[in-house]
């Protein structure tokens, strides 16, 4: 879990466990805002977008020799992406204007420890109104770094919280099936029931206890 202190933001206002965000500033009446933007992007578009800035941030990180330091980067900044309402808020909140998005990311990225190449991406995701793709691009880095690797990730929904036994054994079923070594990217939906939904690369494995019982529904009404 992520704690930090009054403090350690320099200056930024928190609250509990994370990040509180500055009230927006009020503006003149009449004025013209040029700080904010509609993040309302097509899918499409935010995709591209995250996909320029992480193709740039893979390719430095390579030449440097500092992937490893990147994929833990990943691992904190998911982690507070998974963690902060607040933290999702300041990237996606068309309210907050582009100085106190990046004075936060700025503090933000200090704390955490990411390394130059992402902190100052991040700084200028902030002054160019972009970081609302950072999920797009989060997800676009694993895959490139998989890539690099000779991974694929799988992205695993499950009714509860997978053991790392059975990441494990699961990672393992998975690379007699596709050949390659599988890293599990793991997400809980209870709504499920029971069983897995798998998705490696454009195929999709559903043996969730729903899927069945939603089957076995619609084979009714056929019967009807």
């Amino acid at each position: 879990m992520l704690c930090y202190t009054h403090a350690d933001f320099r200056g930024v206002p928190l609250s509990g466990a994370w990040l509180e965000l500055p009230p927006p500033q009020p503006r003149h009446p009449g004025a013209t805002d040029i700080g904010r933007v509609d993040v309302s992007e097509p899918a499409s578009i935010s995709t591209g977008i995250a996909a320029r800035y992480a193709t740039a941030v893979f390719e430095l990180a390579k030449e440097d020799k500092q992937l490893a330091a990147l994929e833990a980067d990943l691992d904190t900044l998911e982690a507070a992406l998974a963690e902060s309402d607040a933290f999702r808020d300041l990237i996606s909140s068309p309210v907050y204007r582009r100085e106190e998005q990046a004075q936060a990311v700025a503090a933000l990225s200090a704390k955490m420890g990411l390394t130059g190449t992402l902190a100052n991406t991040l700084g200028l995701m902030a002054n160019k109104r972009r970081l609302f793709v950072l999920p797009q691009l989060a997800a676009t880095l694993r895959a490139l770094i998989a890539e690099e690797k000779g991974e694929v990730t799988a992205e695993v929904t499950a009714a509860k919280a997978l053991t790392q036994t059975q990441k494990n054994k699961l990672a393992a079923a998975l690379k007699a099936s596709v050949g390659k070594d599988v890293k599990i990217n793991a997400a809980v939906d209870e709504s499920l029931i029971g069983g897995l939904i798998v998705k490696v690369g454009s195929k999709m494995i559903d043996s969730s206890i729903r899927s069945k019982l939603a089957a076995l529904q619609n084979t009714m009404k056929e019967v009807g």
